[in-house]
């Protein structure tokens, strides 16, 4: 029996209460969708900024009534300190997923990535050591901040120079959550998550994933770009795999677990030209004869990195993680999504 097994028993059996921010996204949805499966009480906390209660409602469509009744939802900001004090009132363990993702997206605007993503966290930190039930805080941090160290696979205690203002906020929330932990007891857990994909992840803007985006653009018969020569490559990780690792986090038991950041993706990796026909042939399985227009390639984009590769030891090792759904599977179902109204 899996690890990940064994905790869904035990949290069905002795419920506990979870603050999932950025709730109303894609991967705070999923978040909550599985805690109330397990019959959790979770507190969402999202402003609505890129998140949707679209994404809120279709992680309750699957909970029974008593589950549903389980979630409370709250409209604010963690850029609000006291926003941050009441939504972790009695709260044990906290999944921290608010922020402003997109390299690109910090790019164009860096002082709106700091204070969603640094001010966010620290205010949640803070608000975290001083409620007295809180037992732990498991927050997103991103494979971005390995930046141009060469070394594939990336492993958590070898980085590089950061290449974008989002990267340097992810990096800096693991400063401060090491601050916190040595200064205030608090105990925390980084997760750098590595490409993440899967249902309900938003294909529209100017910031979309590209996974979402690809999709998307192939259902409606538009074009597919590709920034580069389409060999640049990624490890991309199914939303369920980072469910996992988010809820691993929070509850193991190990001590020389806590205040570490660990790798959470597949440890393989495909390029994007892989990508792109492994998507075009999940949709031609669903829907023979669909219009999929070949792929233009075209310049690289500032800040992204050239490949990406996790070394997910630590992660097996101390806190139990294990695959899920693989690759291939999880665009399989991704694509299936997106298709169903």
């Amino acid at each position: 029996m899996s690890a990940y097994t064994t905790l869904q028993q035990q949290l069905t059996a002795s419920p506990k209460r979870w603050l999932v921010t950025g709730g109303a996204g894609f991967i705070g949805s999923h978040l909550i969708e599985q805690l109330l499966q397990l019959g959790q009480q979770v507190i969402s906390l999202d402003n609505l900024s890129t998140g949707y209660t679209k994404n809120i409602d279709s992680a309750k469509s699957s909970a029974t009534p008593e589950q549903q009744a389980l979630l409370t939802v709250i409209e604010g900001d963690t850029r609000d300190l006291d926003t941050c004090r009441e939504a972790c009132q009695d709260v044990d363990y906290i999944l921290h997923q608010a922020a402003l993702g997109s390299v690109p997206r910090s790019i164009d605007d860096p002082i709106a990535s700091h204070a969603s993503n640094v001010t966010g966290t620290i205010n949640l930190f803070t608000a975290a050591k001083d409620e007295s039930s809180v037992q732990r805080v498991v927050y997103a941090s991103s494979s971005s901040v390995y930046g141009d160290e060469p070394t594939l696979p990336k492993i958590e205690n070898r980085t590089g120079h950061l290449l974008s203002p989002y990267a340097a906020t992810k990096a800096i929330c693991e400063v401060y959550a090491d601050a916190f932990a040595q200064a205030y007891s608090l105990e925390t857990v980084g997760l750098r998550y590595f490409n993440v994909f899967g249902p309900r992840q938003d294909p529209q803007g100017a910031y979309a994933a590209v996974i979402p985006l690809w999709i998307q653009s192939m259902i409606d018969g538009h074009q597919v770009f590709i920034n580069g020569d389409g060999e640049t490559s990624r490890d991309f990780t199914h939303i369920s795999n980072v469910v996992q690792a988010n809820l691993l986090a929070a509850t193991t038991k190990q001590n020389d677990a806590l205040n570490s950041v660990y790798n959470i993706a597949l440890g393989n990796r495909i390029t994007l030209n892989e990508l792109f026909e492994s998507l075009r042939s999940s949709l031609a399985e669903i829907r023979p004869g669909q219009n999929i227009p070949e792929v233009i390639h075209r310049d690289f984009r500032d800040g992204d990195i050239t490949h990406s590769l996790a070394d997910i030891t630590q992660a097996v090792e101390h806190l139990g993680f294990t695959t899920i759904t693989p690759t291939e599977e999880g665009l399989s179902q991704t694509v299936a999504s997106y298709l169903t109204p």
